[in-house]
């Protein structure tokens, strides 16, 4: 592993997962030195804990957080609006691995919607045919499966509970992927051994993550600098406004100073626009490049839900990959439904601990207990689509938590826009329905669970005015700050979003690259 001084200004990385580990390891194949910074610890795919709590314990993003709203997650885990990774990899350790791609009119929202009371809604700077052959790349680079001759994962109860489902309802658009799970060995990987393990970790390395694709080559190039257990506090900057330091605390709590030439920051939509806001500064008094006050704003989350359903027979839906399915046919926008946008239905299993705390937080009694005796005979799917933004969905510091370096913690304010109730309303009743057409003797709609695609809170933009960064990920006011994760998306989308995260890393380091070697950074 290389060694950078401190007193070097090099390109810093802030944040190890799909976009952060993904920009470490094209810039460093391109020959370009990275210090990579992570705030969590270097945990191995052999250091796991199979066990659901165990793993979360192990891997979950802990740090004092505070939530406010409307959203159900306010009631039931007002300390942990999002469930991410805080460990090298990011939360590519913990993702069930969905790779489906965003349509051409998802980056033409504001256009193809018009306006939607309430919502903030806007084109992005680029389109589908920008994104495409980073698309193709992403998806050669993470395995997907129906992708580029990659045979499909094997059907598991689940589905086929899901899939007979789809059927008998007049769905045409089911299978069992993209998943960025192999089938069959591919890229040093093994295949699927259909353990069902992905959010306690996957031991045996047959899902994609930047852990065990990206880092690891990152490292053999030779020029990736890896910090582990950094968590940074602070980006500085000189006199002309750019960039030029990034301050860093240890696990012990020693205070560290990285020169930069270049910041990239991949902390996650939540902890970006926090440290973008502790940053500030006489000349960014409310936060570094927050100058039209976007930073932290239109926070998504996506639209998401659950319908497990109970049959008079076993499913075992435990048994085989945590998700194996996806039904597409209501992804694409059609407002006679009573909403803009659309959504997906995928398989889901939990394990019982998982299951009895999130099927419906607070329960208790003889109705849960008969859910929970049920289980055996369970199947399960999530469905996940496109919420609206909103300027007052938001990041925000907290003016009364600290986290444990006495940092103003981040709060999440989060109410869900009436389009948001209506596709998600409409999605339990068709999910309800597809289980009643094989047989489901009950059906429980479970709500959403703590955020696991968070979104949009430094926004692209054409005009300054309107966002956080351009095209590039760049910020708008800041020539050398980058913001390579989920944060810069100017919409969500239906789709799962570590696909086009991992595709707009590769774009943004190909543009990073280009940049360096001319000598324009």
């Amino acid at each position: 592993m290389n060694q950078i001084a401190k007193d070097e200004a090099a390109v810093v990385i802030i944040g190890s997962g799909a976009g952060g580990g993904t920009l470490a390891y094209e810039l460093t194949a391109a020959g370009i030195p990275c210090v990579l910074l992570e705030a969590g610890a270097f945990i191995k795919n052999e250091d796991y804990h199979n066990n659901e709590w165990e793993a979360f314990r192990q891997m979950a993003w802990l740090d004092a957080r505070t939530t406010s709203g409307s959203w159900r997650v306010a009631k039931d885990f007002p300390g942990l609006p999002a469930w991410i990774v805080k460990a090298v990899g990011g939360s590519t350790t913990h993702w069930s691995g969905a790779t489906p791609r965003f349509k051409d009119y998802e980056f033409k929202a504001k256009s193809t919607y018009g306006d939607v009371a309430g919502a903030t809604l806007l084109d992005w700077p680029i389109t589908l045919d920008d994104l495409a052959p980073y698309y193709d790349r992403a998806e050669i680079a993470m395995g997907s499966t129906h992708r580029h001759g990659r045979p499909a994962l094997p059907a598991n109860n689940n589905y086929k509970v899901f899939a007979n489902g789809a059927e008998r309802v007049g769905y045409k658009q089911y299978a069992t992927g993209p998943y960025a799970t192999n089938a069959e060995p591919y890229d040093g990987r093994p295949a699927s051994i259909q353990d069902g393990f992905n959010f306690q970790g996957d031991k045996n390395k047959s899902k994609w993550s930047t852990l065990v694709r990206e880092i690891p080559r990152a490292l053999e190039t030779g020029l990736l600098d890896l910090r582990p257990d950094s968590h940074v506090v602070r980006i500085t900057h000189g006199a002309d406004g750019k960039a030029d330091a990034v301050l860093y605390v240890d696990k012990d709590g020693n205070l560290h100073r990285q020169a930069a030439k270049v910041v990239c920051v991949a902390g996650n939509s939540i902890e970006t626009p926090r440290l973008l806001l502790l940053s500030e500064s006489n000349r960014f008094p409310t936060g570094l490049a927050n100058g039209a006050d976007h930073v932290g704003r239109h926070y998504m989350r996506h639209m998401t839900g659950s319908v497990y359903a109970q049959f008079d027979k076993p499913v075992h839906m435990f048994r085989g990959e945590t998700m194996a399915g996806i039904i597409a046919d209501e992804a694409a926008n059609n407002p006679e439904r009573g909403f803009v946008g659309g959504y997906y239905m995928e398989t889901l299993s939990l394990g019982p601990s998982f299951l009895a705390a999130f099927i419906e937080p607070g329960a208790w009694g003889p109705e849960f207990a008969a859910m929970m005796d049920a289980y055996a005979n369970t199947a399960g799917m999530w469905i996940v689509g496109e919420d609206m933004p909103q300027a007052t969905n938001r990041v925000t510091l907290s003016d009364s938590v600290k986290d444990q370096w006495g940092l103003a913690a981040p709060n999440v304010h989060f109410d869900d826009h009436a389009n948001d109730v209506a596709m998600r309303n409409y999605a339990y009743e068709k999910a309800q329905k597809l289980y009643e057409a094989v047989g489901a003797v009950s059906s429980h709609r479970t709500p959403p669970y703590p955020s696991t695609h968070n979104l949009g809170t430094c926004r692209m933009s054409e005009k300054p005015e309107d966002g956080v960064v351009d095209k590039w990920g760049r910020a708008h006011e800041v020539s050398n700050l980058f913001v390579s994760d989920g944060s810069v998306m100017t919409t969500g989308a239906a789709a799962n979003p570590t696909l086009t995260i991992v595709a707009l890393a590769i774009r943004q380091a190909e543009y990073l690259a280009g940049e360096l070697k001319a000598g324009n950074l």
